[in-house]
């Protein structure tokens, strides 16, 4: 069974490590310890906690696509016809190209928040 540190579970879900720590004390997250001491998370609970964190958000939607990152433009580069969105999503940079008018009447600008929401049959997992 894998498991991940506290930190570790924070960076996979885009919190503080404080954070996680206060899921565990308050019984909302399964830790277990190892042969120092250290808590530790089991992937599985990680990967409960995880789906059930983000369930809310999905059905409040109302859409099909279930890939979502919220986050901060950083770049707007407007062409004739189309524009290349940048969204930093925690330590996700997303690019897309849309076009012209859509990034004029969503007013996007380096600052804005945006959610970057992927629809895609073709997706590539890897393993680090």
């Amino acid at each position: 069974m894998h498991t991940y540190r506290i930190g570790d579970a924070a960076a996979l879900l885009g919190v503080s490590a404080d954070t996680v720590r206060r899921l565990v004390d308050a019984g909302k997250l399964t830790a277990e310890r190892d042969e120092a001491g250290r808590r530790i998370i089991p992937g599985a609970a990680l990967a409960a906690y995880a789906r059930e964190m983000h369930r809310a958000e999905r059905e409040a939607t109302g859409s099909s696509a279930r890939n979502r990152f919220a986050g901060i433009v950083t770049d707007v580069r407007i062409g004739d016809v189309s524009a290349l969105v940048e969204i930093q999503a925690g330590p996700f940079r997303v690019v897309s190209m849309i076009s012209r008018e859509s990034a004029e009447e969503l007013k996007l600008e380096p600052g804005v928040p945006a959610v970057a929401v992927i629809k895609s049959t073709n997706v590539v997992v890897e393993r680090p």
